[in-house]
């Protein structure tokens, strides 16, 4: 590589951030002689932070990156991360007579032109290919089948995949690959001597599928599952070619290790590449209107799992949940197959969901809500209340399935408004039993039950009336309202709604 390429790509670099910036500014020619001076400052601002967080972000090591689309990412990596980077230090500055026009304009043109200049240069240079940016080539080379392939292609591939006989050269490759820790908490659950057991390296389905049905009594893959592109495909063909009671072990990096990472990585600027990863890796691949943009750029490499998610994933695929652990700022994760897949088609993303519970009758209804939790945490429910049981307010102890923003919206109980919708559609009250899941019903005892399923659900329970939170308090306050209700319908539901409306405004009941 010619050591003079990087300052070429840097000057050329401040030529387009200054072509860019002229247009913008020629776009608004109105404002121009009012407010240069303020101009010249976004422009120092812009051109300082651009080249700092670029060179940071690897944009100007373009021949470490052998695709173009590795490389357009980067691209819209570091530009996202300079607009959120610019906006901050116009608000530290008080920047605030600058026209935002000129500097959402300069982001758009100089994002543009790189684009333009980067496929041009990757063409006429031949270090990708335009292919490359959608490409979905199957790579196969980490599948290994037999002992003999294995001890013959692992320096190479890193993938270990051995039958009956044990070998000390399979424990020296395992804790080279992977390290001792990784290797004692894998012990734990599997029989090096007596099992034949799968090791694999692979984020690729294809390897998956090649192997024959219950020929592994377990499978191990250390491949972080951020970087598979259809993570419940993959869990769904582990599942399928186990035998029941089989392991699967794997790892995630979850959102709280990546931040954690992205601090000790970019020390003072952390912050703003938070925000990046927040929108892009977080938010963007949850919404139905960004989700192509999204994983046409990135093949679902490098996902933002929350712990709660890809434990979800992993039971609404037929595991149950044995283990995890932390390893050197990693989550490991163990699973046994118990049944089939659940093949959930429609996930729940969205920042409004619905849950589904018992109403009237015993019928199905679905209630709204504000989400509150991490996806696929529903399926986590039984895990919580077994490991952990309720808490003193009658819900999951524990329950590492809430987000931050869904802890407070549970303090203000905004995450209930929703089911005004439920209301409106004749499937619930304002006052009410709480709908609750066909789990949960198990724990009433027959009265209240046969009670409960007389009425509709209701939006403000009794027990926010009543001020009984704990689980047997809980079902005691809906005895007391039934029975109540029973006598005097219209009264009733009045004199607990002025109730439980005191106790929230007078904060004697928290929802969380």
């Amino acid at each position: 590589m010619n050591k003079k390429r990087p300052i070429y790509f840097f000057l050329f670099y401040i030529i387009i951030i200054t072509i860019s910036f002229l247009i913008a500014i020629w776009i608004k020619p109105a404002t121009l002689r009012y407010y240069l001076p303020h101009y010249i400052n976004l422009f120092g601002f812009f051109l300082i932070s651009s080249l700092f967080i670029s060179y940071m972000m690897g944009k100007f090591r373009v021949e470490t990156l052998p695709k173009l689309s590795s490389y357009l990412i980067t691209i819209l990596k570091s530009n996202f991360v300079i607009l959120a980077a610019i906006a901050v230090l116009m608000i530290l500055f008080k920047e605030y007579q600058v026209s935002r026009a000129v500097l959402l304009f300069t982001f758009i043109f100089m994002t543009f032109l790189e684009i333009i200049i980067s496929i041009f240069y990757f063409s006429l240079f031949g270090i990708g290919t335009l292919s490359d940016v959608s490409s979905n080539a199957v790579d196969s080379s980490n599948f290994i089948q037999t002992e003999s392939q294995a001890r013959e292609t692992q320096e190479t591939q890193g993938v270990i995949a051995h039958g009956d006989d044990d070998t000390s050269s399979s424990y020296e490759f395992f804790i080279s690959e992977f390290g001792i820790d990784v290797f004692n908490f894998v012990s734990k659950f599997i029989d090096f001597k007596g099992e034949r057991n799968g090791f694999f390296s692979t984020t690729t389905l294809f390897n998956i599928l090649k192997v024959r049905d219950n020929y592994y009594k377990n499978i191990i893959n250390i491949k972080k599952i951020n970087n598979i592109r259809r993570i419940n495909k993959f869990f769904e063909a582990v599942n399928v070619k186990l035998p029941i009671d089989g392991l699967f072990i794997g790892k995630v990096e979850t959102n709280h290790q990546k931040s954690k990472e992205i601090f000790r990585r970019y020390k003072a600027f952390g912050f703003i590449v938070l925000i990046y990863f927040f929108i892009f890796r977080r938010v963007m691949p949850k919404l139905k209107i960004t989700q192509r943009f999204y994983f046409f750029f990135t093949n679902g490499k490098e996902r933002a799992l929350s712990k709660a998610e890809a434990l979800g994933r992993l039971v609404s695929c037929g595991f149950e949940i044995i283990e995890y652990e932390e390893i050197n700022n990693l989550l490991y994760f163990v699973g046994k197959k118990i049944k089939e897949p659940y093949y959930d088609l429609n996930p729940s993303y969205g920042p409004l969901f619905k849950m589904s519970r018992v109403g009237k009758d015993g019928k199905i209804i679905y209630v709204y809500k504000f989400r509150t939790m991490h996806p696929y945490a529903e399926y986590l429910q039984d895990y919580i209340i077994k490991m952990h049981g309720y808490s003193d307010i009658g819900k999951p102890a524990n329950d590492f399935r809430l987000t931050r923003w869904g802890k407070f919206m549970r303090r203000l109980w905004l995450d209930e408004m929703p089911q005004l919708i439920n209301v409106f559609k004749g499937e619930m009250k304002l006052v009410g039993v709480r709908p609750i899941s066909q789990r949960f019903l198990k724990e009433y005892p027959e009265d209240v039950l046969q009670l409960r399923l007389k009425q509709k659900p209701g939006c403000i329970p009794p027990y926010v009336a009543l001020l009984k939170q704990d689980i047997k308090e809980y079902i005691e306050s809906e005895r007391i309202y039934l029975n109540e209700r029973e006598k005097h319908p219209y009264s009733t539901d009045i004199k607990y709604f002025m109730k439980a409306v005191y106790n929230i405004l007078t904060n004697k009941i928290r929802s969380s």
